[in-house]
Parts: C-alpha cells; sequence; structure tokens
C-alpha cells in the first residue's frame, strides 16, 4: 500500500514562493500518477495538481496554472509542487495524493493522500 508524507509548507508573504515535497513508501509509487489537492478553512477541497507516472504530462487547476509547477523524481521516490506569486487565496492544508489514471483534478480521483502541510500566505 502507497503511503505518502507531505512537508514544505510554511508562512509565506504575498508574492512569496514555497516548495512543498511528497515522499512515498509502500508500493506502487512509480505505477501511479501523483497529485495535490488543498483545502482551505470554510471551503471545499480543491484539486491543484496532477502528474503521470513518468511525469510526460501534468494538468493543473486554472487557479494555479502558470504560477504552480508540480514534478516528480522517480528515484527518490519524492513529488513535489514549487508553488510561486503565492496569493493569500492559496493558504489551505495541502495534501498529496494518488490522482488516477485520467489526471482528473475532481476530489474523486484522489485517494491515498498523507496528513497535508499547512500553507499560509499572509504580510
Amino acid at each position: 500500500q502507497l503511503q505518502l508524507v507531505e512537508s514544505g509548507g510554511g508562512l509565506v508573504q504575498p508574492g512569496g514562493s514555497l516548495r512543498l515535497s511528497c515522499a512515498a513508501s509502500g508500493f506502487g509509487f512509480n505505477f501511479k500518477p501523483i497529485g495535490w489537492f488543498r483545502q482551505a478553512p470554510g471551503k471545499e477541497r480543491e484539486g491543484v495538481s496532477c502528474i503521470s507516472t513518468v511525469g510526460g504530462r501534468t494538468n493543473y487547476a486554472d487557479s494555479v496554472k502558470g504560477r504552480f509547477t508540480i514534478s516528480r523524481d522517480n528515484a527518490k521516490n519524492t513529488v513535489y509542487l514549487q508553488m510561486n506569486s503565492l496569493k493569500p487565496e492559496d493558504t489551505a492544508v495541502y495534501y498529496c495524493a494518488a490522482c488516477g489514471y485520467g489526471m482528473g483534478l475532481s476530489l474523486s480521483n484522489f485517494d491515498s493522500w498523507g496528513q497535508g502541510t499547512q500553507v499560509t500566505v499572509s504580510s
């Protein structure tokens, strides 16, 4: 079974950058698209991004397109989310999860997520 652990969150000013990491253990990482979703206080969960098994295809929510970049290093069993030009509305707990072979960002496509990492964008 796949286990995922997120890290890299923190407090950053608007316009700043953070890089989240998702470390995987267990079976199946190299065979699964992996992605990120987030949940802000009082809001529904939102699919943010998904990357294919070897990284050749990516998908992004419109709200982060052009600002966030997802990547993976299968040798290190790790997926990254580089977040630039951060906005206060990006404040949320970010979760790493398997995102399904269709790579859709609907929440029903995500499973096996970790405990999450808090990202706070504030001056």
